[in-house]
């Protein structure tokens, strides 16, 4: 991930998703899913929702979502000096 990307408040997010198996419905199985993505509206994660229900046959019962900034502004300081060494 680039530094830019960061820096536009993409944040590493974790997507715990919970299913029902096509065959056995009664049985929840759990897939993660983690990328970078925008907070609060996640548009990667949601297309990948998106495409879960319209491509796969087993239906989704729960997503949980984690999302933690990697960078942040406490974190980067502009430093007003410069050192000179001979």
């Amino acid at each position: 991930m680039s530094l830019v990307r960061q820096l536009q408040n993409h944040r590493l997010t974790t997507a715990r998703i919970f299913y029902h198996l096509p065959d056995f419905p009664a049985v929840l199985q759990q897939y993660i899913w983690q990328d970078y993505d925008l907070a609060p509206d996640f548009p990667h994660l949601r297309r990948f929702l998106d495409f879960w229900q319209r491509e796969l046959d087993g239906p989704l019962h729960s997503v949980h979502v984690m999302s933690a900034s990697l960078i942040t502004s406490s974190e980067m300081k502009v430093v007003h000096q410069e050192f000179v060494l001979h």
